[in-house]
């Protein structure tokens, strides 16, 4: 899985929280990261149908689905995202030993099993999900440091 991923939630999350078309720089600031790669991740999305932009002066992306019909499966399938994968195998598949031969098979069936358990856990995850728990950590957090005074 790559750093893709988050950026994406992380601004997704910040287009819902703010209801306006933002600007690349405006969301690379608060996601801290550099605009370009905003701009690389949200195309992705835009592709996808999660948001859509606007150009010109006031230009930038906005939201144009409900944040609760948005879930986090939705994002991996716009990146392509992949979350285990080996870019090395071991083993030769040519060799005459079962395990040298046989392992690289076996594990990427492995990997596509972790893939797949993944996938369906972020199909039950939103949007409004992931801004939901971002509230309730603020709200334990602004409790916590009410308890202290």
């Amino acid at each position: 899985m790559t750093s893709e991923f988050a950026v994406a939630v992380h601004s997704v999350v910040y287009l819902n929280q703010r209801q306006i078309t933002t600007s690349s720089e405006e969301l690379a600031t608060n996601v801290c990261t550099n605009p370009a790669r905003i701009r690389k991740v949200m195309s992705k999305l835009k592709k996808a149908g999660i948001i859509e932009t606007k150009e010109g002066l006031e230009g930038g992306y906005h939201l144009i689905q409900e944040p609760s019909s948005i879930n986090l499966k939705q994002i991996c399938d716009a990146l392509e995202v992949s979350f285990v994968s080996s870019s090395w195998k071991s083993g030769d598949e040519n060799l005459p030993c079962m395990v040298a031969s046989g392992m690289s098979a076996v594990m990427d069936e492995v990997y596509g099993e972790l893939n797949e358990l993944c996938r369906n856990k972020m199909e039950q995850i939103t949007i409004k999900d992931v801004q939901g728990k971002l509230i309730s950590n603020r709200l334990n957090l602004e409790t916590m440091a009410g308890d202290d005074k």
